[in-house]
């Protein structure tokens, strides 16, 4: 008889040294009603959403609220994130928010692909981070699908954005 053992899921929270992960953690707290076991669930999450988004750059992923909460904390240390991305990625990576161009966005498509995409880069996905998504809105940063992790130069926008006045 076979037994095929699956592939260990394993937690992100060990991508980044453990006073990084704690300083950040300590930032989130504030903004999860100072639960500090939430917020380091926030940040495990936005780590395996940030690999995820390095293992697959062609793919657009898209954070929770919550998750995007850990992004936005992650990118405020400019050098440690930097750091991160090119570990990881070999390469920056961008937080792009989606301009509105007037047509509604597939959340519920974009969450799908970004819990597939965690999953198949072997980190476990938190599912109460991640709640159903509401279509097609453009006054939030996350769970409407305003922003993603950009595989390319960041510029994903630039034929919606409105013209510079020179």
């Amino acid at each position: 008889m076979t037994v095929l053992a699956e592939a260990p899921v394993k937690t992100s929270r060990f991508l980044i040294r453990a006073d990084l992960f704690d300083r950040l953690t300590d930032r989130i707290a504030p903004e999860a009603a100072d639960d500090r076991d939430l917020a380091v669930r926030i940040m495990d999450q936005t780590l395996a959403f940030l690999a995820a988004s390095a293992a697959d750059p062609d793919t657009r992923l898209v954070p929770s609220r919550l998750v995007d909460i850990g992004w936005h904390t992650f990118l405020l240390y400019t050098r440690d994130y930097t750091d991160f991305c090119h570990q990881i990625a070999g390469r920056y990576i961008h937080h792009v928010p989606t301009d509105p161009t007037g047509k509604a966005l597939d959340a519920t498509a974009a969450r799908t692909r970004t819990l597939a995409a965690i999953t198949a880069a072997g980190y476990i996905v938190d599912a109460d981070l991640w709640p159903p998504t509401v279509e097609g809105r453009h006054d939030e940063c996350a769970d409407e699908g305003n922003c993603s992790a950009s595989g390319k130069d960041g510029n994903e926008n630039e034929g919606t954005r409105i013209p510079s006045r020179g």
